[in-house]
């Protein structure tokens, strides 16, 4: 079996995650997008009066550190799969970046300071680093806190209205008028109750990611078939076995669809709450740069938030993968 058929039976062991090629030269492909993006930067005359220094060293970085990945992923198959998945992807974004060169540092097509090109962008990531990193950990201290105990008390929630048709006919209207109410709608009763804008903030995030956790969890215990119930009781299991042993098990794929869709709209949110009377976070370094006509500092902070949100979205998907590997082989 060559290389490249191994690295099929690897992705298709992976449950079809990663996207394969037929071929590696979308590897070269990717090497070639930003070897362009850095010819560009190199040796096309700049009218804007950009410093391109940062944004060279990074590609000269990524187009040695490519190649490097290839090569030390001779011996890992799945490592070389995940490269294989993402080559297209990184072509794609080469090419980008040298056509979004070309219109704003080189041409100024995209003119400032409303359209900085990647190069500037690159430039205030660097010189704020300091900033933007008290920034990020300020707003993810805001957003592990709000989504912790948005998904506590989504789950509670959605045990209790999918178990019990008692509950469920108390706290699913609340759930249904919880979820047509958007969370930044609630600021000025929030500002008012807590006592910090930290408090506040945690409040409208545990609402943004309760109800999209709650409705799921509620639908998987609900629609766990009745024949797992009745083939528990027929061997004996009580009504506590079956909540924990049978319901709540089958709900966990709804679970961590909730808490994925939870993060996305706590993530939104934060952003939101972090323009409102917050000191610190991603949010407010956003508003202050806006302020001031900045907006290389708010790219660079919107970088930053793609960035972290795809982190923390690969960060549930290996805990879902973990939780749901009895799943591997059976769903497609």
């Amino acid at each position: 079996m060559s290389a490249e058929e191994q690295i099929r039976k690897q992705a298709d062991g992976n449950g079809g995650t990663y996207w394969k090629p037929k071929s590696k030269g979308w590897i070269f492909a990717a090497e070639a997008a930003i070897w362009i993006a850095l010819a560009i930067s190199l040796f096309v005359p700049d009218v804007q009066p950009v410093n391109t220094f940062y944004y060279q060293v990074a590609l000269v970085l990524f187009a040695v550190a490519w190649p490097a990945l290839w090569l030390a992923s001779t011996r890992m198959d799945r490592f070389r799969a995940k490269l294989y998945h993402y080559s297209q992807l990184i072509a794609a974004l080469g090419l980008l970046l040298a056509v979004w060169d070309l219109l704003s540092t080189k041409s100024n097509v995209l003119q400032l300071p409303f359209f900085p090109g990647p190069a500037q962008i690159v430039e205030v990531m660097y010189e704020d680093r300091n900033t933007l990193f008290i920034s990020t950990l300020y707003s993810m201290r805001l957003f592990f806190a709000g989504l912790t105990s948005g998904i506590l008390l989504g789950i509670v929630t959605g045990i209790l209205t999918g178990w019990s048709r008692q509950w469920n006919y108390w706290l699913f209207p609340v759930i249904k008028i919880a979820g047509v109410i958007p969370p930044v709608a609630w600021i000025p009763p929030a500002l008012v109750i807590f006592p910090t804008s930290f408090q506040a903030g945690i409040f409208l995030l545990t609402l943004a990611s309760w109800f999209s956790i709650a409705y799921m969890v509620a639908g998987g215990i609900a629609s766990t078939p009745k024949s797992f119930f009745e083939v528990s009781r027929t061997l004996g299991a009580n009504e506590r076995f079956l909540l924990f042993h049978v319901a709540i098990p089958h709900a966990v794929p709804n679970i961590f669809t909730g808490i994925a869709t939870s993060a996305g709209l706590c993530f939104m949110t934060l952003v939101i709450t972090e323009m409102i009377g917050a000191k610190a976070g991603l949010g407010w370094y956003i508003n202050w740069a806006r302020a001031w006509a900045a907006y290389d500092k708010v790219y660079a902070s919107i970088v930053i938030m793609g960035v972290a949100f795809c982190i923390i979205l690969a960060v549930i998907n290996l805990f879902r993968r973990y939780f749901l590997r009895w799943q591997k082989g059976i769903v497609k």
